[in-house]
């Protein structure tokens, strides 16, 4: 069994939980229509994330047997209420998620967001294939100065010095697996992934080989994260976004 078999394999087992924890949401509220004193469903924040830690962790940690479910904890809230309109609007594309989160209010999605943003949980080691010592000095390059002859910016110059994000908007870099990280950027690539004006990442990721985000994935993954996680202030991004990052939705290295 390959390696992308064996992700699709365990993407596919999380599916099926997220359609379990569903399914007996739809079974009780079927119950409770059919007994009058049934109790109502307290609607506590426990609640309503109950879909998203049967996948993700009761406090967002990333799930313990897959690592294509991402950690959540301590994500910029900015950053987490704009990916679950993302999957509602199709501009983000996983359908456990899109069906999770399609009939969900504005309210809710800040709710769920602003939750998991104030946690705080440790990290833990994840696995990281085995790589060259030539492909890791390319993605520290590609991470820490970026590569001019290819128009890359380095990484630290839009997630923050420490790879932790930056309010309100970006996301952590850092305590992600090389699968997830070497997903999402072929995602942005092929346009499986998708955001408002600026583009930035769609472009960056059409610039970068395959090689190129391999080195980036590996780097990240390989790098054990800052004893401080948090998110920096949106005060610590000294750098202007690249002018071309005002551009639509092309995706094109231009």
């Amino acid at each position: 069994m390959t390696r992308l078999d064996s992700l699709r394999q365990r993407l596919r087992g999380h599916v099926l939980r997220v359609a379990l924890v569903l399914f007996a949401f739809g079974a009780c509220g079927a119950a409770a229509a059919q007994t009058v004193a049934a109790p109502a469903v307290p609607d506590t924040m426990q609640q309503r994330v109950a879909a998203c830690t049967s996948c993700h962790g009761v406090h967002g940690e990333g799930s313990p047997d897959s690592v294509a479910i991402p950690r959540l904890a301590g994500k910029p809230a900015g950053y987490l209420v704009q990916q679950l309109e993302y999957f509602q609007t199709g501009q983000r594309r996983h359908a456990p998620m899109e069906y999770v989160v399609r009939q969900l209010s504005p309210a809710y999605l800040r709710g769920i967001a602003d939750y998991f943003a104030q946690q705080d949980v440790p990290y833990r080691k994840l696995p990281v294939p085995a790589v060259s010592a030539e492909t890791l000095r390319r993605g520290e390059q590609l991470v820490m100065r970026g590569d001019s002859t290819r128009g890359v910016p380095s990484c630290v110059s839009c997630h923050g010095g420490k790879l932790t994000g930056v309010e309100p908007m970006m996301p952590g870099l850092m305590g992600l697996s090389y699968d997830y990280l070497n997903t999402q950027l072929v995602s942005w690539r092929t346009r499986q992934r998708a955001a408002e004006g600026p583009y930035c990442m769609g472009v960056v990721a059409n610039r970068m080989r395959e090689s190129d985000i391999a080195a980036v994935s590996a780097w990240l993954a390989s790098h054990e994260p800052p004893a401080d996680m948090r998110p920096e202030p949106a005060s610590a991004q000294t750098e202007p976004l690249p002018g071309w990052c005002v551009m639509g939705k092309s995706g094109a290295a231009q």
